[in-house]
């Protein structure tokens, strides 16, 4: 039988899915017989540990590494002594883990989809993709987690989520808000917002740095990461979502200190109100009112925190729902969703039962766009300008395309440049330049030459833009849909994974 799996690969814990021969999606355990595994590597002996012994050790072994989903994308280095590695080399060993342990219970995977945070920029995309290619995953689309997270809630209640609903979404890692459409179990994503550092951890270091604060006033003495680390801030924080106050043990240096629930919201209460400006945000860009949204839907561990739940509740008006486990909803729904798109000839009855009515429309997280020189209407000057092909919230898939023209006499070529902001910026400077090329023009033509721009915007989100000489038919263009995977690969072998 097929396996068609879905990957929640999280911040702080990580998720694998399958659809089970009933149709039914079920959370596939790992070899250690938990549902979820910690996105957490340590390395001893040249051997590269993922799961519940290395988050142990985070905070404590200059070898253990965590939370680096944070950075996916960027230039970031961790060095440890076995090497040096970046977010998407640890990303490829925590898959490779996930990978082995799922192969052991269900057999070989055939197909998989990678859940992305929406706000997840276009280079973390990439290294996504390209952390799943390297760890032999055979992936065809990604699926952004909130949408995962809200295509089970619908298939889990069947038809009785009907109407407008907003899925909060407050991960270890990431925090996205998504205002959808549902009916039945067609999913339709009206505005999505969110931030790609702010999470969990976040809450972690806020009740470290209180608890080093408090030690500071006990003692005169600095407190050092290592004596109170992060997997004991993250204990201790789950223990106050369930108690009014907590007392911590300082081992070296036998001191006891006490926090309040209170205390511990107020430390995180900066990041629990930029979670409801986000949220607001996303009410506007969905043009509806308050009073159109029927629920909201809890994804991610953070939401187990009172006060994130109490600011639900503030901002929306209303209780929040969390019939579901927060933890697996989105690796849950990423295997609906992997079923919904896999080659239905591999599907049993059920299981093409289960996904035939599915229906999922994204919508873009961010605006694309590309620099020309325009007119400055108040100056009355030519000026370089971003101008938008696709903007926020345009239902994918999408395509546009645009005509821009050659500036004066005899130009030899034209800059090919690709943007991405969060707004439908006009100035250069506030846009990112997300890829950068030249297409060459023939010699001793005249000005106004017409340059064809053309965006598309497929299914796993991923840009694929051209820049076409209509004159001349000469192209240059860039496939964005993939990373090469060369940058991970070979330096991964050298490590057993366990």
């Amino acid at each position: 039988m097929a396996s068609f799996v879905g990957i929640d690969l999280g911040t702080t814990f990580s998720a694998v899915a399958t659809i089970d021969d009933t149709g039914r999606p079920i959370i596939v355990h790992n070899r250690d017989g938990t549902n979820i595994t910690p996105s957490v590597v340590l390395f001893r002996d040249g051997v590269a540990t993922v799961g519940e012994d290395a988050r142990r050790s985070l905070g404590i072994d200059t070898n253990c590494l965590g939370r680096f989903k944070r950075d996916m994308g960027t230039s970031t280095v961790y060095k440890v002594r076995a090497g040096e590695f970046t977010p998407t080399q640890l990303s490829t060993i925590v898959l490779k883990k996930l990978v082995a342990d799922a192969t052991a219970s269900i057999g070989k995977i055939t197909e998989t989809v990678v859940t992305i945070p929406a706000n997840f920029s276009h280079e973390a995309r990439e290294a996504t993709m390209g952390a799943a290619k390297a760890a032999g995953l055979n992936v065809k689309y990604i699926i952004n987690e909130p949408t995962a997270a809200a295509l089970y809630y619908a298939f889990k209640s069947g038809d009785e989520l009907s109407g407008i609903y907003g899925v909060y979404d407050f991960g270890g890692g990431t925090f996205d808000i998504s205002i959808i459409r549902v009916d039945g179990h067609n999913v339709e994503v009206l505005a999505t917002n969110g931030v790609a550092k702010l999470g969990g951890d976040d809450f972690d270091s806020a009740l470290q740095k209180l608890i080093q604060a408090k030690f500071k006033k006990l003692t005169g003495e600095n407190l050092e990461p290592e004596d109170f680390t992060k997997y004991e801030a993250e204990e201790q924080k789950k223990s106050l979502s369930n108690r009014d106050k907590v007392v911590v043990n300082i081992r070296v240096a036998r001191k006891i200190i006490e926090v309040s629930r209170r205390e511990f919201e107020e430390a995180i209460s900066s990041y629990i109100t930029q979670a409801e400006m986000l949220c607001e945000a996303a009410i506007d860009e969905a043009g509806i009112e308050l009073k159109d949204i029927k629920g909201i839907l809890l994804v991610g561990g953070s939401t187990r925190v009172p006060a994130v739940r109490e600011s639900v509740k503030r901002v929306f008006c209303q209780d929040p729902i969390g019939t579901v486990n927060v933890d697996e909803v989105v690796a849950l729904g990423a295997s609906l969703y992997a079923a919904y798109k896999g080659d239905k000839s591999k599907l049993t009855a059920a299981q093409r039962n289960s996904v035939e009515k599915i229906k999922v429309s994204e919508s873009t997280s961010k605006c694309f766009g590309t620099i020309s020189l325009g007119h400055d209407e108040a100056r009355g000057e030519a000026k370089l300008m971003n101008s938008i092909l696709i903007r926020k919230g345009e239902k994918i898939p999408c395509s546009v395309t645009e005509s821009f023209y050659t500036i004066r006499d005899g130009q030899q070529g034209v800059d090919c440049i690709v943007t991405e902001s969060i707004a439908p910026e006009t100035d250069p400077r506030f846009v990112k330049v997300i890829w950068k090329g030249s297409l060459a023009l023939p010699p001793n033509r005249s000005a106004n030459q017409e340059i064809k721009v053309s965006f598309a915007y497929d299914e796993n989100q991923i840009m694929k833009c051209s820049f076409v000489d209509v004159a001349t038919d000469r192209e240059t263009k860039i496939d964005l849909t993939m990373a090469s995977g060369e940058h991970s690969a070979e330096e991964i072998e050298k490590f057993l994974v366990e």
